[in-house]
């Protein structure tokens, strides 16, 4: 296909746009966005800004489209798409459909035969999991975590009860909170990926168990947006019964009286019941301060 965004009338087409840096961004979504006789816009601002950085003229082409106004815009848009005109969607910052609008849109041209394409390009997602140094053969992303603290711990237990790699958005004013949710459920030792500004200028990752950042946020203002990237079940910290917990305690214990080191004791046992060695070796030796 080329970079011949004119091969696309009568189409859809999803364009991909940076997360922060406005040079991220394709050639081929350049020519497309210069080329299209519709823009539809989650923020008319944000992509008028990125539409100047590359010399492509708006004027009346530029339409919002974000969640409130989806609904009422769609069939304009599909009746615009019928009759041959090129539309191009982009959302605030990443790909559309990835925890932003478009699902209506999309779903409307498939049913009336209308040709989608899509123009990749960043997602704030698929940046934070690359360079988390987590497991990325298997991942779950769930969007935006809930804002209600039952509701968002109730996510919290189904997913990294999971084993997959779990990747959400969060509020930089709810990440301390979420954090300590993890603690509280028994996912303290899970190794946390904390992906703030990514491609900004004040990029920032964070990495270390759950408890250990949960320590961090709890005193350090954080701005900006953020992904998390957290590690699953199965990855050397689960959630366990009390019954575990008491059986791997109780199997330490015969193996130190039998003159094991502690040390090792904890190492045998935490691997052998699949069960965080921190968390463990904390029992062990301070069970009165586990937390649990």
């Amino acid at each position: 296909m080329g970079t011949e965004a004119e091969g696309f009338g009568g189409a859809l087409q999803l364009c991909a746009s940076p997360i922060g840096n406005l040079g991220d961004i394709t050639y081929r979504a350049v020519e497309a966005l210069r080329a299209a006789d519709l823009i539809l816009a989650e923020d008319t601002r944000r992509t008028a800004v990125l539409l100047r950085h590359y010399g492509v003229p708006a004027g009346a082409r530029l339409l919002s489209y974000h969640d409130h106004n989806e609904r009422e815009r769609t069939p304009a848009v599909v009746q615009r798409l019928r009759a041959g005109a090129s539309v191009v969607l982009v959302t605030y910052a990443g790909t559309p459909m990835v925890a932003d609008p478009g699902f209506h849109l999309v779903r409307a041209a498939i049913a009336a035969g209308i040709p989608v394409h899509v123009l990749p390009g960043p997602s704030a997602a698929l940046a934070a999991l690359t360079l988390s140094g987590l497991a990325s053969h298997q991942f779950a992303f769930y969007g935006f975590l809930p804002r209600r603290g039952a509701e968002r711990t109730r996510a919290l237990r189904e997913a990294l009860g999971r084993p997959l790699t779990a990747v959400w958005f969060e509020a930089p004013h709810r990440l301390a909170a979420t954090l300590r949710a993890m603690v509280a459920e028994g996912f303290g030792a899970r190794q946390v990926v904390v992906a703030r500004e990514l491609t900004k200028l004040h990029e920032e990752v964070a990495r270390g168990p759950a408890e250990d950042l949960a320590r961090r946020y709890a005193s350090e203002a954080v701005r900006g947006e953020i992904t998390l990237c957290v590690e699953g079940a199965g990855s050397g910290a689960t959630v366990a019964d009390a019954g575990d917990w008491d059986a791997a305690l109780q199997r330490v214990g015969e193996l130190r009286r039998e003159g094991m080191a502690v040390a090792a004791a904890v190492a045998g046992v935490a691997r052998d019941f699949d069960l965080p060695r921190r968390e463990l070796y904390r029992r062990v030796v301070a069970p009165g301060r586990s937390g649990h």
